[in-house]
């Protein structure tokens, strides 16, 4: 592995600076305070070719890897700008029905997903499963005319009431009925304004400019062809999108505490105290530099992680390594640099405690640190089963 970046590598990951000089975070804070998509912002990245990093060039995209997305998505939180949209759009979305899906499915769906014309959301957590995805019971069954009806429910679905389509993560076959557990599972391609789809946003304590919705499925129409790859076998392209999520969540973590860590040494440097900066006090220093190797391990393996999966070798370890080390991470830099900060770091002029409680979120979210703990034990130690 080299730890160079190419031109286009450090091209990619400069983006968020660049633009920073067009979108400054105080436009990302406005969109989170008001819960509002930061459509320009967005609509920005998209035109300088940006959201199609992981779609293939003969669809509209830049047909770069995961590694490329890492770098955007840590650039851009390295400003303080992180956008879940390109977690549940361009990686978990876009990039699939790149890789699995029919000719007519990315004619449709890719050129106009890159160009921000269109965005997806990607739908499969539900309230009675939770972490537990093989239990999921949002079913898929055929209606007799050579289509599907959908019906069940999602819960914390990002960005679900502004996407134009979803991917939804649905059981074909119930658990009860299938040799393996993993067997029965079909993703397909739903409009997000069908007949029969019933939204209801999550208000989060969390200043966040994307949404979270619970979403109930009432016979929606699905036709044949809006399955994605093939029926029961969906299993297998969920799990392809399970460690770019981790990776790129990672990604966002790391550029979160260094946004926060590099506001917290420009403000000790200049903060004097007792005739002296505060930056010189050994109190401030350690836990900043403490935070500072955990960030910058936890993006090693961020990155590490993105060049395994994109050299088509196992990355499951490492995924969770990563998000596991830099949801910890980010959370130590931000209140590392929050006790810095003192009393400032809690007020909306200062803008540093509006990232804490995202940070933290990540720590649960997509999947609890406990249950990447117990798979890490599992997997990668040989420890028995847990659960």
């Amino acid at each position: 592995m080299d730890f160079e970046l190419s031109h286009e590598q450090q091209m990619i990951y400069e983006y968020g600076g660049n633009l920073l000089k067009q979108f400054g975070r105080d436009y990302w804070l406005e969109c989170a305070e008001k819960r509002e998509f930061p459509s320009l912002m967005y609509q920005q990245v998209a035109k300088d070719g940006f959201v199609g990093i992981m779609v293939p060039e003969a669809d509209g995209g830049a047909g770069l890897g995961i590694l490329e997305m890492v770098l955007l998505q840590e650039g851009l939180a390295d400003k303080g700008i992180p956008l879940q949209s390109l977690v549940v759009g361009a990686t978990m979305s876009l990039g699939p029905i790149g890789a699995h899906g029919t000719a007519e499915q990315k004619q449709k769906y890719l050129a106009t997903g890159c160009a921000g014309d269109i965005r997806f959301c990607f739908a499969i957590t539900e309230p009675d499963a939770g972490t537990n995805t093989i239990r999921l019971s949002t079913m898929l069954k055929e209606d007799g005319k050579g289509g599907y009806k959908l019906n069940g429910r999602k819960t914390f679905i990002t960005d679900a009431g502004d996407a134009d389509y979803m991917l939804v993560v649905a059981r074909n076959e119930h658990l009860s009925e299938v040799k393996r557990k993993t067997d029965g599972f079909t993703i397909v391609i739903v409009d997000t304004k069908a007949k029969g789809i019933e939204m209801h946003p999550i208000d989060l304590s969390i200043p966040l400019p994307e949404r979270q919705y619970q979403i109930f499925y009432d016979d929606v129409e699905v036709a044949a062809t809006d399955v994605l790859g093939e029926v029961g076998k969906g299993f297998d392209i969920l799990f392809e999108s399970l460690n770019p999520e981790r990776l790129i969540l990672a990604a966002m973590c790391c550029g979160m505490g260094r946004y926060a860590m590099d506001r917290a040494v420009e403000y000790a440097n200049d903060r004097v105290v007792f005739d002296r900066p505060i930056g010189a006090y050994q109190a401030l220093q350690h836990p900043l530099a403490k935070s500072k190797t955990e960030i910058e391990l936890a993006s090693l393996m961020t990155r590490k992680g993105a060049w395994l999966f994109d050299n088509g070798r196992p990355c499951g370890e490492e995924a969770n390594m990563a998000k596991f080390g830099a949801s910890t991470a980010a959370c130590n830099a931000i209140d590392a640099s929050l006790q810095c900060f003192g009393g400032n770091g809690f007020t909306k002029e200062y803008g540093i405690f509006d990232l804490y409680p995202f940070a933290r979120l990540l720590k649960i979210a997509p999947l609890n640190n406990e249950m990447v703990l117990n798979n890490i034990a599992e997997r990668g130690m040989g420890l028995p089963r847990s659960y």
